[in-house]
């Protein structure tokens, strides 16, 4: 795990409460194991390793939200999610096929919602020519598919309405 990685664990775990892991695992079922940490440790912690890992670009920030998803626990999803929203402005089209994993992976849409909503939409909005293009294809796919999480976040990525 790279340092980046190993500091957002170490510090979502220290964050953590049996009282939130307790609700949270209520909430989520067994999908995803929990630890605790509040929404607003998570938007913390990854604005803590922005500060202290200044100078991660595009390939940095997908492979560290990579890392942070690779394991079923919500708060490093959730990490991964915040991380994603923070720099996407760094994002490309072809970002989507990560994405894509995610939301297939996400386990609860308290994932696949700001995925789509936070990440994809304001990508896609940036987006001009064969890029756009190309994201447009990706979504229509998405959208006309059989995974459910894949229909719901096309939707909501392209403001319409949700299956």
């Amino acid at each position: 795990m790279s340092e980046a990685a190993e500091f957002v664990d170490y510090t979502l775990q220290r964050e953590s409460s049996w009282e939130k892991a307790d609700e949270a695992s209520e909430r989520l079922g067994e999908a995803l194991k929990v630890y605790g940490a509040s929404v607003g440790a998570v938007r913390g912690t990854i604005r803590d390793a922005l500060k202290r890992y200044k100078n991660l670009n595009h390939d940095d920030i997908t492979a560290l939200s990579s890392e942070l998803w690779e394991e079923p626990v919500f708060e490093r999803r959730l990490a991964a999610v915040v991380l994603l929203q923070s720099k996407v402005s760094l994002l490309v089209n072809t970002d989507l096929t990560r994405i894509e994993g995610f939301i297939r992976d996400a386990g609860t849409r308290e994932l696949v919602d700001p995925l789509a909503k936070d990440v994809v939409r304001p990508l896609l909005a940036r987006l001009e020519g064969l890029a756009k293009d190309r994201a447009e294809r990706v979504l229509d796919r998405w959208a006309t598919g059989t995974d459910p999480e894949l229909r719901h976040a096309a939707a909501l990525a392209t403001g319409g309405p949700t299956p």
